[in-house]
């Protein structure tokens, strides 16, 4: 796929670090992960494909399977630098989320989504740098964002939660689920880290380095 490679020379360049770690935890600044929403068992997914309707920008979708390179995303705090690289995110903290492949901000905007009529979700900006809109905060019941644990995104700008509901897209993106921003908290927006690479806390990482 298109950008499959930027994913390979990030990934190793996280083991490096030594983030390659399976056991529970919480996720960390700088990691680099797959979101399952457990309600439909699809992944969030983004791809160079526009919407033909609502802002025109990249679509974000929701697919079935496990093995799609177009499913990674990274964890990044603020422009403000506000999450250092290996630091575990809080409940209650704001980041961003980019598109590995593409490098394009999870973003969401008060655009109508194409089948369900939500608010639409899109991918926006470019090397990972967007607009205000492309800020989230995470939504958990305790201290920090633990692995095992199911979240929400909450968009600060918006204020919806990042949700699937299960309707499906047709050619070119057939099967494909729509993703879209909902006003209210429901079974919908659960979302948990799955497969990915997880940067663990380093010294001098942590006083030299900040996404």
């Amino acid at each position: 796929m298109r950008g499959g490679c930027r994913l390979l020379p990030l990934l190793l360049l996280c083991g490096l670090c030594g983030g390659r770690e399976l056991a529970p935890g919480a996720v960390t600044c700088g990691s680099v992960l797959k979101l399952l929403n457990p309600r439909h068992s699809v992944r969030l997914h983004s791809h160079e494909v526009k919407y033909g309707s609502g802002s025109g920008q990249q679509s974000v979708t929701g697919v079935e399977a496990s093995d799609d390179a177009n499913s990674y995303w990274r964890v990044r705090g603020k422009a403000d630098g506000s999450c250092q690289r290996g630091t575990p995110v809080k409940c209650g903290q704001a980041i961003r989320l980019t598109h590995v492949n593409t490098g394009k901000n999870l973003h969401t905007h008060h655009f109508p989504s194409p089948l369900s009529n939500n608010q639409e979700v899109s991918a926006f900006g470019d090397d990972g740098e967007g607009d205000d809109l492309d800020i989230w905060i995470v939504q958990c019941s305790g201290t920090h964002w633990e692995r095992e644990d199911a979240v929400r995104f909450k968009h600060v700008g918006t204020e919806v939660f990042l949700s699937i509901t299960g309707e499906q897209y047709g050619h070119p993106i057939r099967g494909q689920r729509e993703v879209h921003g909902m006003p209210t908290a429901n079974h919908h927006n659960y979302w948990k880290a799955m497969e990915g690479v997880f940067i663990k806390p380093s010294m001098d990482l942590a006083k030299h380095d900040e996404l």
